[in-house]
């Protein structure tokens, strides 16, 4: 049974292989070679997106790839589904919908450059290719697949009642009951956006359209993407004043023209890590004045020294009434002081007051993950370092057993053996182990005993600056040999030695 289930598995890749390879038809339906891909539902657009382009459709087959379906539309870009026609992978396609006049434009977007900086990186979406259509003046970026954005995340945990009729589901209430994410799976979240907006700052970039659309999730893996509004943090302001999505937007961004800077991402942040709490949106403003609003009746007015921060809007005056604020803590009541703390450090209102990515990371909200990475990282060298024990196993194995042959010899003795080692020094025990040791020789050096008798006398001498050494018993027998008087001096620099025996005196 199981190699039937392996067989039919193949057979079903084969087929999509082989459904993917057949060349577009010319009346622009190019839907997907599965019912897992399409809904069966929709009878809108959304699963033929060739129809509304099919130079599109035709370019991307000319390349490699073809269109599956479509993933959503913005105001500058759509994204569609596609599969690799060489390995049969899935890859998500962008494409601008401005026209550029040529390739190396096309890779002097914005876009692309801030792509190509930040990737590789765990927590950034990556940039597989680049399309560029000279007849239309397109440019399609093929980045990797995910399985959905955070929006999508929070709507599918809006869980409605059916009833089950005949396989067929009919929706018999309106009625919607939202169940929260766990904590882990919330802080998880948090600290992965936290992590891609630490590496984008760090690299000079500020996102400036952080919120849930943007932030894609395949199982259990986030990563930050759209990075069509970006800009560098040395550019010097003013900035584009309509930047962001309105509900996500920094005060610094609603009240100046333009005046703001990397941490409008930290409060976009914020906004969305409360939305991953509670599943609503937190500032749901229907206009500027609004938005504003809505920000003062949850964090209260801000002193007039910090608005003061703020270069007056040309639109705006800043009269505002004087406001406590409900404040965060009732709108989520079951919240953790340390998410509670953090999400109002993301949330000041003051934009220099208000925590960096950086600081972020280490904050007590996370102290957990960061142990669990500590230990992972530990754990890693570790087992980098037993693969270079293994490795070299095979050299330290002839030492090894030469010191076990060795220690079967003094086993008569363990207590000599013990005190042995006792007796020398901690780090001397623990010096490494060299793969050969040089064998011990023991030399014998014979002793020749030549008979006194036959020794003859001689005279060796130096041409050091030793004094001469005399005998006192040998004095007197001295001063009746024939020796010249220069030799006896004490300034000589030979020296005698005159060996006698008593035998023939």
């Amino acid at each position: 049974m199981m190699h039937y289930s392996k067989w039919l598995i193949d057979i079903k890749n084969r087929a999509a292989l082989r459904n993917a390879c057949k060349p577009p038809q010319n009346s622009g339906s190019y839907s997907g070679e599965s019912g897992e891909d399409l809904p069966d539902d929709d009878n809108s657009s959304r699963g033929q997106p060739s129809e509304k382009n099919p130079k599109l459709s035709n370019h991307l087959w000319t390349e490699g790839y073809k269109i599956i379906k479509k993933i959503g539309e913005g105001t500058f870009s759509e994204v569609v589904k596609t599969q690799s026609l060489k390995d049969g992978k899935f890859y998500a396609c962008k494409t601008m919908k401005q026209s550029i006049s040529s390739l190396e434009q096309a890779n002097n977007l914005r876009e692309v450059q801030a792509m190509k900086r930040l990737s590789p990186h765990a927590n950034i979406i990556q940039l597989h290719e680049l399309i560029y259509d000279k007849d239309s003046g397109t440019v399609s970026l093929i980045c990797e697949l995910m399985e959905m954005n955070i929006y999508e995340f929070i709507q599918g945990k809006t869980v409605a009642s059916y009833v089950t009729q005949d396989n067929i589901h009919l929706r018999t209430s309106c009625k919607f009951s939202k169940s929260p994410l766990p904590e882990h799976t919330v802080k998880h979240y948090m600290y992965q956006l936290c992590k891609s907006l630490e590496h984008m700052h760090s690299c000079g970039i500020f996102h400036r359209d952080v919120k849930p659309e943007n932030i894609l999730i395949k199982q259990n893996v986030l990563k930050l993407g759209d990075f069509g509004s970006c800009r560098s943090v040395y550019s010097s302001p003013p900035h584009t004043e309509y930047i962001s999505t309105r509900w996500y937007r920094a005060p610094e961004c609603l009240l100046t023209d333009g005046y703001y800077s990397l941490k409008m991402d930290i409060w976009s942040a914020g906004c969305v890590f409360f939305e991953i709490m509670s599943l609503n949106p937190l500032f749901p403003g229907t206009n500027e004045l609004d938005q504003v609003a809505k920000i003062h009746d949850v964090l209260g007015t801000p002193d007039q020294s910090v608005l003061h921060k703020f270069k007056q809007s040309r639109a705006m005056h800043f009269n505002f009434p004087l406001k406590k604020g409900t404040g965060l803590s009732r709108l989520i009541p079951n919240c953790p002081a340390p998410a509670l703390s953090l999400l109002y450090q993301m949330l000041a209102y003051d934009p220099d007051e208000r925590i960096s990515a950086d600081t972020a990371l280490r904050h007590m909200y996370f102290r957990e993950i960061r142990l669990s990475e500590r230990r992972s990282e530990s754990l890693q060298r570790v087992g980098n370092v037993d693969d270079l024990d293994s490795s070299l196993e095979h050299l330290w194995r002839p030492t090894r057993l030469g010191r076990t042959m060795r220690g079967r010899h003094t086993r008569q003795t363990p207590l000599s053996h013990h005190l042995k080692h006792a007796a020398e020094p901690l780090l001397r025990r623990n010096l490494p182990h060299y793969p050969t040791e040089l064998p011990k020789v023991s030399l014998v050096v014979p002793q020749i005993s030549f008979p006194v008798s036959t020794m003859p006398t001689f005279t060796v001498t130096h041409r050091g600056s030793l004094p001469a050494i005399t005998s006192k018993k040998c004095h007197p027998r001295l001063a009746k040999a024939s020796v010249h008087p220069d030799t006896l001096s004490s300034n000589s620099n030979s020296i005698h030695f005159i060996y006698s025996y008593k035998k023939h005196l």
